[in-house]
């Protein structure tokens, strides 16, 4: 008998009929001989709106009651799923993160699985149940529930695939897989049969609906995926550490992510030791920075750049403007109107050119760009939030990823 691990997004649960399409779903997979263990994220919007309730009672609500809040969330979906199961009758039983044996570790909101100990899920399997999960969060040593950020139901369902060396780990959402692009926004977007790890971590990192961290955990524990429709029985994507050969030597899609903001550092003195003063309380803060550019240096002064998640601008901006004061800087100033795009493909490390043609085909889009940050597989650009999507459509047919071949 094979174990999967099946893991539910919020449109895949967000009302009683999706529930219960969910849980046709599931029975189907126990009705074939697999043994079955669901991980739930929260219905629909029910994170948003718990984070909006959060901010009407306080102005500043502290990281531990917050994921006390959140936590709920996954919770009720998680016992709503349960409850549909047994009625069928299909016997299940409803798992929070902490009763699952989920360690986690960190900062709240932002914590990491440090270990899971699956002796309670294995033994609810070996009785016969469905085992359903609460997705996005763990317990800490001292006993507090502790979240793992937004797509954490992601990173749930491939770390208990891992603990419990399941067969499949297939991950169900409100697209049939992962696209070439958006199709929301291009539509002759692609869908691709399956990606290696590396591209899907980079297409993860810069937009792509997937959560990175669970493409990282993936990979270090060599977890297959499946990225399906709960929706449609239509095959999706998947994601291992082998693809065929014929194709890797291309382009594999177009990100893009909205959420990025700019922060500037004016006149910055230019010595030894004054970036590790400016980005060492970011980190401390838990401020994560993505790309860096420092303007060449005139006269032993400098401006230095970065871009952080527009969510945490704020707490940026009230660690980075003491700090400019203390090392005599000019000033600090941001841009929140700023989004990135990325092209994606193992096959940009051995063939030249896709970097200019990137540029020209923006270029030619009157299309401006801010910043640039490349990797082996990646191209990035920082564009203007209103170019996104108008750029997306530009490189998806620049680069021709509409076409299979």
């Amino acid at each position: 008998m094979s174990l999967v691990v099946h893991k539910y997004g919020g449109s895949s649960v967000a009302n009683a009929a999706k529930i219960k399409n969910v849980v046709n779903r599931i029975a189907r997979a126990r009705a074939q001989g697999h043994q079955v263990v669901a991980v739930v994220s929260a219905m629909g919007d029910t994170t948003d709106d718990l984070l909006k309730l959060a901010h009407e009672v306080s102005q500043r609500p502290e990281g531990r009651e917050l994921d006390v809040l959140l936590a709920t969330g996954e919770m009720v979906s998680c016992a709503l799923v349960a409850m549909a199961l047994n009625d069928i009758p299909c016997p299940a039983v409803s798992l929070t993160g902490q009763q699952a044996g989920i360690r986690a570790t960190g900062l709240y909101g932002k914590g990491v699985v440090a270990e899971i100990d699956p002796e309670r899920v294995v033994r609810e399997l070996e009785s016969g149940r469905v085992v359903i999960v609460a997705g996005f969060q763990g317990i800490t040593e001292g006993m507090d529930v502790m979240t793992l950020g937004r797509g954490g139901s992601d990173i749930t369902a491939v770390a208990l695939a891992a603990a419990l060396k399941a067969d499949a780990c297939e991950i169900y959402t409100d697209v049939a897989g992962i696209f070439t692009a958006d199709p929301r926004v291009v539509k002759d977007a692609r869908k691709l049969d399956e990606l290696d790890y590396e591209e899907m971590l980079e297409l993860a990192a810069t937009g792509a609906k997937m959560q990175p961290r669970s493409i990282e955990l993936a990979e270090m524990y060599n977890v297959p995926m499946l990225v399906a429709s709960s929706f449609e029985d239509v095959p999706g994507t998947m994601i291992r550490r082998e693809v065929r050969m014929e194709v890797r030597d291309r382009v594999r899609g177009v990100a893009y992510d909205m959420n990025v903001a700019k922060i500037t550092v004016m006149s910055v003195p230019d010595r030894p030791g004054i970036a590790a003063t400016i980005f060492e309380p970011l980190a401390n803060a838990g401020v994560s920075i993505d790309t860096i550019v420092q303007n060449a240096s005139q006269e032993k002064m400098t401006d230095l750049s970065f871009t952080i998640s527009r969510n945490d601008l704020q707490k940026a901006m009230g660690v980075i403007k003491p700090v400019a004061e203390r090392i005599h800087a000019k000033g600090v100033n941001f841009n929140d109107k700023l989004g990135k795009i990325s092209i994606v493909g193992t096959g940009m490390q051995f063939a030249p050119g896709y970097a200019a043609r990137m540029f020209r085909s923006l270029a030619d889009a009157n299309v401006n760009i801010e910043m640039i940050t490349t990797s082996e597989i990646r191209i990035t650009c920082i564009v203007s939030q209103d170019q996104v999507h108008e750029a997306v459509r530009v490189l998806h047919r620049s680069f021709r990823l509409e076409q299979n071949t």
